[in-house]
């Protein structure tokens, strides 16, 4: 026969871990999912006769963010990749994945960079199984992506919102 859990006092949250203190910092993920998905295979007839030449692939990434309620905000990645070749375009993937985190008591100023950095961070290795997929089942080869710096994006994006605001503040979260 199995024990009791032993509570020493201690509040719980229903899954046996203890509740969080007032005032502490609490994230969680709420859900994640594909807002936009596009695959355009325009070409695909002329393409399996004129194999053999190299494809130019271009893949452009943003990172967005809103507040949906009190404590409740979505962080959403769009990747856009386009592949070319002589004959014309190859395909064209759309993908915009995005995600639901709740963030109670976190600081107003470190905000943002959780939304633009830590979330896109958590979802980016979804987004890339489903470029993965999809390019496949669209009978090209995996397009395989390589990790992404979103550290990196959002100090550029920061440092152009500064130039363009004259250097003063900061940029700030759509509502």
């Amino acid at each position: 026969m199995a024990l009791p859990p032993k509570h020493d006092g201690v509040a719980t949250n229903g899954n046996g871990q203890a509740a969080p203190a007032e005032g502490q910092l609490q994230i969680r993920v709420l859900n994640q999912y594909v807002k936009d998905l596009s695959f355009e295979n325009p070409n695909m007839g002329k393409q399996v006769l004129a194999q053999g030449e190299n494809p130019n692939l271009q893949v452009e990434v943003n990172v967005n963010a809103q507040r949906l309620g009190p404590d409740v905000y979505e962080s959403a990645i769009m990747l856009k990749a386009l592949c070319n070749a002589k004959g014309g375009k190859l395909y064209e993937f759309e993908c915009e994945y995005a995600g639901m985190f709740e963030a109670k008591n976190m600081p107003e100023q470190a905000l943002e960079q959780f939304l633009l950095v830590n979330c896109p961070a958590l979802l980016f290795p979804f987004l890339r199984r489903i470029a993965a997929d999809l390019t496949r089942e669209g009978g090209f080869p995996p397009l395989l992506l390589d990790p992404i710096d979103f550290a990196m994006l959002y100090l550029r994006r920061r440092e152009e919102a500064m130039a363009q605001q004259g250097g003063g503040g900061t940029p700030t979260l759509s509502a």
